[in-house]
Formats: C-alpha cells, structure tokens, sequence
C-alpha cells in the first residue's frame, strides 16, 4: 500500500497539474463532487468560535511539484512534508493530511483536521484521540465506489458465467464445455470444480452497507435487470433502484431471499463478525457472496466451513480477514471461490479524484467552508 501510495504521487507530480492547464481544477472538482454524491458538511468551520486559519499543514510525501499545485489554495500557510512517522511527529501543524497514527496527533496539539489518502479508517480510530480532542476527520469516502463496484459486477459475471472453471481447463489444455451446466443446478450435485452458467436477469442481489459503493453496486445490477434488496444502518426513503431496505437486524431474513450478497460494510463495533455461521446457514446453497468491505466484517472460518461443505454456491473476496492471506490458510484452496488482494478500488482514473479530494477540502479547510467528506467517529464511517 505505501508502495502504491508514493508511485502515485511520482505519477501526480509528472501529469495531474499539466491535465489541470487542459481542464480548471475548479471545474474538474465541482464535476467529480456531483457524479459521486459527495456530502458537505452542515456547518461551515468559521462558524465555531474556535475556528482560526491554519499556518502550518503537515502533507504526507509531498513531492515539489504536488506542493505547488496544493499552495496554490493555501496561500500563506506552510505545507510540510513527511515520509515517516517520526518526521510527521516532529513538525507540529493545525491539520494533517495522510497520517491519523495516535502518536502523530499526540505530538501537537494543534491538530484540527486529519485527511486520510483511504476510505477505512477503523486504525485511526483505534483510540479516543479524534473523540477527545474533537479533532475532524475526513476520509474517501464515494472515490472508489464506481470502480468497488466495477469489481463486484466482474465477481459475479465470472461466477455466473463460470468462468474460473474455463479457465482451469484453459490451462490443462482441456476444450470442457461440460465443466458448466446450462441448468440452474445446485452446487452438490455438480462434479467436483464444476460450475453452474445462470442469468443474473430476474436475480436477487442483496447489498450489505447501502452508502457510496454500495449504491454503485445497486446501479449496475438494476442495468442487468437484477431485483435489489439492501441493508443500512438508518432508517430513510427507500431509493428508486432498491425494491426493499432493512436494517441489519433484518439481515437474517433478506439474506434467505438473495441469489447474490454483497457485502461492503466498513469495519466497527457493531459490523465485526456480522457475517457468522448462522447467517451464512441461513443463504441459499446456491448463493453467491462478494466482500470488498472489510474482511474483520466476517467470520472466516464459517465462510471457509461453509465453501468446503457445498453450503454455499461460491464467493468473492476481495478483503479477508486476516490479511494478507498467509499461506497454507483453507481459503487457498476453498472451492468456488475468486480471491483478488484487496485491489478493488484500483482504476485509472481513481488517484486523480483522490487528490482533487484532498486539496478540494484543503481550500475548504483554509477558507473555513463546509468541508466534504466527514467521518462520524462515534460510528466509525
């Protein structure tokens, strides 16, 4: 991740601010806030008593053309670099964008503001510090849920269409049209390895965590004629593409109904193990489960338990509880299932919106504007 993290800035600095010449960062920000939802904040920062504009603002692996392109909407404040922990906690700043490490914001306390570079952030709350001190946190929240989404519709197509089976045969040098069966067959009466071909038209995908990627996922499934179900943590309007909303007591009876679960749920209190053996007990032997939430979200033995026992029609993990996977780990060699390490919100064009995110709330922190984006740290998402 930190490897990916600073190739990205080199990337960054050589063609984020010569694409901004060819388009107003203004314009390319306020387009990219409206095509994901973006939410501001109710209140702007300067109608706190407490607000006062920053003079320091400590940025993680900030390369010299990065640091041009960000002061641009931070005139007059000191943009800081740090690669490491240790630098971070020597320079002392009002805001923070890339660290949320206990011992970073400890270190000053003049700390206002934490951007983090990721949409979890269950390590940064893993202490008091935010709560405490009222520090605002804001994260990624939205950025990655076309391409999250993207990544769950390529699961389930592969799945349906059976294609980890092609595949193997490919590699054998085998032409097996029998290893899929045109029938909607459960998965015990198949020959070891075999997969079953069905059409998602008419399916019924349950998404577990209806927020940004969730509601990616309920956009394209509707485009393949799938019926939606969805489970949220607040009661609301139900959403024009969602037939039924529940609330996760009603987990156990919306997952009887679903052909598909997709499980995007951010990782808290009330979220950890959520996914246990008695829900997966209660799925059809034919469902189908996708996570690109967070693998802590799941019991992983009962997912394991229940691939290897034929209790469940297959799955697709893109986070896994623990991670990475060590090796000799059951789910290695679990039947029917697609394993991908943790890249789901990989794409093209993600670390672009990430960074017109960042110095997006940067302006807005420095002007005292409603910042996008804020974490409820007593939910943790």
């Amino acid at each position: 991740m930190r490897l990916r993290l600073t190739l990205s800035l080199v990337v960054l600095s050589s063609c984020l601010v010569p694409v901004a010449s060819a388009q107003p960062d203004a314009s390319r920000t306020a387009r990219m806030i409206a095509d994901l939802g973006l939410r501001e904040a109710a209140e702007p920062l300067r109608a706190s008593a407490q607000w006062r504009a920053p003079e320091r603002v400590l940025v993680r692996d900030m390369t010299p053309a990065l640091q041009r392109w960000l002061q641009e909407v931070a005139p007059g404040v000191q943009l800081v670099s740090a690669g490491t922990t240790g630098e971070a906690r020597a320079a002392a700043a009002d805001a923070v964008l890339g660290f949320c490490e206990e011992a970073v914001l400890a270190s000053s306390t003049r700390v206002r503001w934490v951007q983090t570079y990721n949409a979890g952030v269950e390590r940064c709350l893993t202490s008091d510090v935010f709560r405490q001190r009222g520090i605002l946190l804001t994260n990624m929240q939205r950025i990655a849920g076309p391409v999250m989404a993207e990544h769950v519709m390529a699961m389930i197509l592969a799945h349906s269409r059976g294609l980890p089976g092609y595949l193997a045969a490919q590699r054998e040098g085998r032409w097996a049209r029998g290893a899929v069966s045109a029938n909607w067959t459960p998965f015990t009466a198949l020959a070891d390895g075999d997969q079953p071909a069905f059409s998602l038209v008419g399916k019924t995908i349950l998404v577990v965590g209806y927020g940004g990627v969730g509601s990616e996922v309920a956009r394209r499934a509707h485009a393949f004629d799938m019926r939606v179900i969805a489970i949220r943590n607040t009661k609301a309007d139900v959403p024009p593409l969602v037939s039924r909303m529940g609330l996760p007591a009603d987990l156990p009876a919306f997952v009887r109904e679903a052909d598909i679960v997709v499980n995007t749920l951010p990782l808290t209190p009330d979220t950890r193990d959520m996914f246990d053996a008695t829900i997966f007990g209660a799925m059809k032997r034919t469902a189908f489960f996708v996570n690109v939430g967070r693998g802590g979200t799941v019991v992983t033995e009962a997912l394991a338990s229940a691939l290897r026992e034929g209790r469940l029609g297959g799955a697709g993990l893109d986070v896994v509880e623990p991670e990475p996977l060590p090796a000799g780990h059951p789910l290695w060699k679990a039947p029917r299932l697609i394993l991908t390490p943790h890249v789901s919100a990989d794409s093209d064009l993600d670390e672009d919106a990430r960074w017109l995110l960042v110095r997006e709330n940067l302006r807005r922190f420095v002007a005292g504007d409603r910042m996008l984006s804020v974490v409820d740290t007593t939910r943790g998402y």
